[in-house]
């Protein structure tokens, strides 16, 4: 093809696309508005009498002509000469456009191929552009471009036409009134004056319609607004960026918010108008009050992470958010305007924009705020523990919730909780500084919780520090205050005249370091976790900054050089890269896990040291470690963001060390953060990335894959008219339930029946000891004597049910027999598996001719057993122990089912080939111990709660008894002396008194400490001396004991004549003092956390020890007479009187009020309690819960299964009962072992065989 062909086809295309963009204005000379209406007869509409306005000021076709650099045409009536009429308007804009489109056209043209433009030559305008959009020498934009200036010119015309023809009959309006006036004066014929009124009546009415064409013409240009976004970057050193989109006027903001995220490339934010408001993101972009052309900003925030244990929560730009992990206190969420974000062990909370705060996760780690909701209002911060949150309102007052005895109870402080200004933590107690510069302390009193002993010295405090166990508080002159835990760091008057001008204070989990004015540093605590400082404190000069893992210190000095100290497994010994660190001089940065350092040098290279499996050795990735801008550690590894935005991670795999699974998505990281045992990479368009050892993945794909569905989901039920999800799946759930409920029916009859037959015999029993059936004595002389008969002849009657019920069962078994078949080389296990399902019972051991047990493992043929041998097969009822977290269920066969927290002992796999032939378990807070038939004893559960026993094992031969303290756990053997495991300081050591161990009968322990009583009623006492360790200072009152009670922190011996002796923390009831003198005639003793209580002879009680925590029963001193037994949960106790009803006090919140259900506690038999909530044992076999519904105060879930319950056991936060069954109900906090269903199969008794 010639180039003058080639010419002349561009420039016919060229001229195809400019007609079609000018088309409208320079041809309309030649056509009729369609908007024109015929004028009156008696004159010609001639010149607008007003100037016609310029429709382009604001129009699309403006803003396309501006954003491209073109000229926009300036039309003014004085470039005219006077008024215009619409045929100019259009001859002028036509020619105005006329270059800026032609130069536009002839760009596109000349662009295309031969084949491209001789197709386009052949095709109309729109058909041409599409041709040339695909073409591959020409810019997308630019066809774009011109196909929406031709759209533009379009809207242009109709504008100009509107507004000519609302010019035209508003003149011709005022002409008609005119004429019908002349015609009146002048005597026209009625009619015609008739028809003249009408033209005029039609002119109005064209009127109307035409200003409603105009409000269509502005929603035309409306419903494809052209919006300019841009992204407000939070971070300085990234660029704004600018896009510019179209909206819809049906179009929500939600969605248009999510194209101007993708337009982007961005993450989620929150779009704001020109005037700074945040658009509503449920509202349409109609009602938003946004215009053509106007300019909006996408606000993002930095994505922020929070994170528990193994969990993880992330603000997201747009104030909404995400959370991920073990699941354990996953949630999905539709939280908005969230601002902050703190987190416990196993809980969240989130602090909205309007002030008020919601919570997930465990109800015993502060997952559960609804006690508490409606006093969270205006909430300025929150503070966590690793068991409870703080929050302080705008008024500085504070609200507490979570585990009451680690910082959720607040209440006996709170009016000393004013004008708060700031809170620190430990792992279990809080410290508020106040706005006169005091401190406030409350939580669990070994961590810090009671400052009574230094508060005198609180004063003018400017900050405060914290390890896991102890506070330290810098004053305005620079001296220091400690208290908590004296050995990890709450005694610091070693060094006290040494701490002076403090400016700041580092911590490990153990030790304190204070850094000085001077640059010295001064430590102290536990001397081997990095309080012992002497071998480097010639070097420690000119300190800059400080760094710890959880047991060592590393030191920044003014010239580069790091120094180390503290426990060389975890980072103390720096020897072997020392070299490596001075060479250059010039470390930016140190980071650390729980056992090692990273640092960062001057040239961004990285020099690690500790524990080489936890972050210690970077050596498998250090030609990786180049150009290092940051380092985040978890427990134990480290992951490394580099300058080009990748990541390098080592360490521990099942602890984030191993990246490799998502490494290919660590591109463009923007952020870090790291929990326990995980990461999670925030990318630079907002999306993020996790790992640890895989098991979590691309959260970023798992989340739009979530959103995607539920969109779908809930899309689909409207279409169809479905109730929302959450009713179809609670209708569904209800159906679950409902089923077997049906089918249990007649059984649940026969059950009616069988109780009120049991209710005669009782009132049978009552009426035969002389008493009135309706429970009031025939005689009123001594109402008291005869009321504590009646309790005491219900209880005998509730036992001897008990134990007809249990004599019956066991007849049936003796009676009960079957024929089965054993092939000689099958195990006895299986013989023992097909005996239990032909006899229809639960678990059990066989048991040979002359009464031996036989060796599940063994075969049949090694047994000596011959053909037609009668063997039986011996059961247990199912026995039930509760730790803080978890239950262990002793089967039918000796062997173990563990439910709850995993950590805490409710996974004993690790275990369970040993767990055979089981005879007792017993439980410290996180940890259980079980005595096996032999005497020996195998642990599980967390090694630092005495889980881990291998230190002493070959010592735990013929085991009697055990019990636990929150810490650790003591054993007696069958000599009377004593073995003891788990915190050393805590009771796990008993070496500084095991000459005295001797004849032990029985042992009694508080969270830290134990007491034994010995052959002759004498003490012996150890473990943490201020929880009741220590019994020196009543040593001497310390004889013929026959009973110990233990609160959290304080001892309490009652005596053979009835006196009672204390001893531990006074203010959780080691000082009675105030009480002495009516503690006569003791019977019993009962204990909360920090309060005790005494039943005397005459039924009365006698309390004392922290208020809060039941210690002060005043307000129902009347009612606390005939009291039969007491039982106490943390901060409240619950006495059953000898009529069967409940008496409780302490704190409401946790079962000191039982207001809601004491019309239900009548005939109570037995009632038992855990940290926060109460269960009471009706004489009918049912119960009756109240305290923190959480926690098991709330048992509505369960309340038709518990039937005929013969025993409750409870742990931390849940209850579990036996049923006469031996089944097993559980309810409360579902991760702490209120829920049992991935067991429950194995806790039946088989009881579908039986019924």
């Amino acid at each position: 093809m010639s180039r003058t062909d080639r010419e002349s086809r561009a420039s016919s295309m060229r001229t195809r696309w400019v007609q079609a963009v000018l088309g409208a204005h320079a041809s309309s000379e030649k056509r009729s508005s369609s908007w024109e209406t015929r004028p009156l007869v008696f004159e010609s509409p001639g010149p607008l009498e007003e100037p016609l306005q310029n429709p382009l000021k604001n129009s699309m076709l403006r803003e396309l002509l501006t954003s491209a650099g073109l000229d926009t045409p300036a039309l003014s009536a004085s470039q005219q000469g006077g008024p215009r009429t619409p045929d100019s308007y259009k001859r002028d804009l036509a020619s105005a456009l006329e270059s800026p489109v032609k130069g536009l056209a002839s760009s596109i043209a000349n662009r295309m191929t031969d084949e491209e433009q001789q197709a386009a030559t052949k095709a109309s305008a729109e058909e041409a552009i599409n041709i040339a959009a695909k073409s591959k020498g020409i810019a997308e934009g630019d066809t774009q471009f011109l196909m929406r200036l031709i759209k533009a010119s379009a809207l242009e015309e109709v504008a100009v036409n509107v507004q000519t023809a609302i010019q035209v009959k508003e003149r011709e309006m005022k002409q008609a009134k005119k004429y019908r006036t002349a015609k009146h004066k002048t005597g026209f014929r009625y009619g015609s004056k008739v028809r003249a009124v009408g033209a005029a009546d039609a002119l109005v009415a064209l009127m109307a319609e035409g200003g409603s064409l105009l409000r269509e013409r502005e929603e035309l240009i409306l419903e494809h607004a052209r919006l300019t976004v841009t992204q407000q970057a939070a971070d300085e050193d990234r660029p704004n960026l600018e896009c510019l989109l179209e909206a819809l006027l049906e179009e929500g903001v939600k969605a248009f918010t999510l194209r101007a995220q993708s337009a982007l490339g961005v993450g989620t934010g929150r779009l704001l108008d020109s005037s700074g408001s945040f658009l509503d993101a449920e509202a349409q972009m109609k009602d938003a009050s946004v215009r053509n052309g106007d300019s909006l900003t996408l606000h993002i925030t930095p994505v922020q992470i929070c994170r528990a244990q193994d969990e993880f929560a992330a603000i997201l730009g747009d104030g909404s958010v995400r959370t991920w992990g073990s699941g354990v206190v996953q949630r999905q969420l539709n939280l908005n305007n969230v601002q902050q974000i703190q987190a416990t062990h196993y809980a969240f909370a989130a602090i909205l924009g309007d002030g008020t705060v919601v919570t997930w996760g465990e109800a015993a780690f502060g997952g559960d705020s609804s006690p508490v909701q409606d006093q969270l209002k205006n909430v300025q911060q929150i503070q966590a523990s690793g068991f409870a949150f703080a929050a302080i309102l705008a008024g500085g007052s504070v609200v507490t919730w979570g585990a009451p005895g680690f910082g959720g109870n607040s209440s006996f402080v709170r009016h000393q909780l004013k004008t708060v200004c700031q809170i620190q933590a430990t792992q279990m107690a809080f410290a508020a500084i106040v706005g006169d510069g005091s401190v406030v302390t409350w939580g669990d009193i070994i961590r810090g919780g009671d400052s009574s002993a230094v508060q005198e010295q609180l004063k003018n405090v400017q900050q405060i520090q914290a390890t896991a166990f102890a506070f330290a508080a810098i004053l305005v002159d620079g001296s220091v205050v400690t208290w908590g835990d004296s050995s990890k760091g709450g005694d610091g008057s070693s060094v006290q005249k040494q701490l002076k001008n403090v400016q700041q204070i580092k911590s490990t989990n153990y030790a304190f370091a204070a850094l000085l004015g001077s640059g010295l540093v001064v430590t102290w605590g536990d001397a081997g976790k990095g309080a012992d400082s002497s071998a480097v404190q010639d070097q420690l000069k000119n300190v800059q900054q400080i760094q710890s893992s959880s047991r060592a210190f590393a030191a920044i000095l003014a010239d580069g050089v790091v120094v180390t100290w503290g426990s060389s497994d975890h980072g103390g010994d720096s020897s072997k890269v020392q070299y490596q660190l001075k060479l250059r001089k010039t470390v930016r940065q140190i980071q650390a896990s729980g056992f090692a350092f990273a640092a960062i040098l001057g040239d961004g290279t990285v020099v690690t040291w500790g524990d080489a499996a936890f972050g210690g050795d970077s050596s498998a990735v250090q030609d990786q470690l180049r150009n290092v801008q940051q380092i985040q550690a978890s427990s134990r590894a480290f992951a490394a963001l580099l300058a080009d935005g990748s990541v390098v991670t080592w360490g521990d795999s099942d602890h984030g060390g191993d990246s490799s699974a998502v490494q290919d998505q660590l591109r463009n990281v923007h952020q870090i953060q790291a929990s326990q045992k995980s990461f999670a990479a925030v990318l630079g368009d907002g999306s993020i990335v996790s790992w640890d050892s895989g098991k979590f993945g691309d959260e970023r794909e798992l989340l739009h894959q979530v959103d995607a569905l539920n969109a779908e989901r809930d899309q689909l039920r409207a279409e169809r008219g479905l109730p929302a999800t959450e009713e179809v799946d609670e209708f569904a759930d209800a159906l679950t339930k409902l089923r077997p409920l049906l089918g249990e029916t007649d059984g649940l009859r026969a059950e009616r029946e069988r109780l009120v037959a049991e209710r005669k015999g009782l009132l049978g029993a009552v009426e035969g000891a002389g008493l009135a059936a309706d429970g009031l004595p025939l005689c009123e002389e001594d109402r008291d004597l005869e009321l504590q008969l009646l309790g005491a002849v219900k209880g005998v009657a509730q036992e001897n049910s008990s134990l007809k019920a249990e004599i019956q069962e066991l007849r049936e078994q003796i009676e009960r027999t079957a024929l089965v078949k054993a092939d000689l080389d099958e195990e006895v296990e299986t013989l023992n598996i097909r005996a239990q399902t032909a006899l229809g019972v639960g678990k059990g051991r066989l048991v040979d001719s002359v009464g031996s047990l036989l060796n599940g493992s063994a075969l049949v043929s090694e047994s000596k057993i011959k053909d037609g041998d009668s063997l039986t097969l011996q059961i247990r009822r199912v026995q039930l122990q509760g730790s803080g977290n978890s239950f262990a269920a002793i089967l039918g066969d000796g062997s173990v089912v563990t439910w709850g927290h995993a950590g805490s002992g409710g996974d004993s796999s690790a275990v369970q080939d040993q767990l055979r032939n089981v005879q007792q378990i017993h439980a410290s807070q996180s940890a259980f111990a079980a005595i096996l038939a032999d005497g020996s004893v195998v642990t599980w559960g967390s090694a630092v709660w005495g889980g881990d026993s291998s230190g002493v094992q070959d010592q735990l031969k013929n085991v009697q008894q055990i019990q636990g303290s929150w810490w650790a756990f003591s054993a007696i053997l069958g000599d009377g002396s004593v073995v003891t495991w788990g915190d050393a300081a805590k009771g796990g050591d008993s070496s500084a008194v095991r000459d005295q161990l001797k004849s032990v009968q029985s042992i009694q322990a508080t969270g830290h400490a134990f007491a034994a009583i010995v052959a002759g009623g004498s003490v012996v006492t150890w473990g943490d001396a201020r929880s009741g360790g220590d019994s020196s200072g009543v040593q001497d009152q310390l004889v013929n004991v026959q009973q110990i009670q233990a609160s959290s922190y304080a001892f309490a011996a009652l005596r053979h004549d009835g006196s009672v002796v204390t001893w531990g923390y006074p203010s959780a009831g080691g000082d009675c003092c105030s009480v002495q003198q009516q503690l006569t005639n003791v019977q019993q003793l009962q204990a909360s956390q920090k309060a005790f209580a005494a039943i005397l002879d005459d039924g009365s009680v006698v309390t004392w020890g922290a208020a809060p925590y039941g210690g002060d029963s005043s307000a129902v001193r009347d009612q606390l007479k005939t009291v039969q037994q007491i039982q106490g949960s943390w901060c409240a106790f619950s006495a059953v009187l000898a009529d069967a009803s409940v008496v409780s006090w302490g704190d409401a919140q946790y079962g000191g009020d039982s207001g809601a259900v004491q019309h239900l506690l009548k005939n109570v038999q037995q009632v038992h309690a855990n940290y926060n909530a109460f269960a009471a044992i009706l004489a009918d076999g049912s119960v009756v819960t109240w305290g923190c519904a959480a926690s098991g105060g709330d048992s509505s879930d369960v309340r038709d299964q518990l039937r005929n319950v013969q025993h409750v056991q409870a742990a931390g936060n849940a209850f579990a009962a036996i049923l006469a069954d031996g089944s097993v109900v559980t309810w409360g906090a579902a991760s702490t072992g209120g829920d049992s269903r991935a067991v429950q199969e194995q806790l039946r008794l088989l009881m579908d065989v039986r019924h």
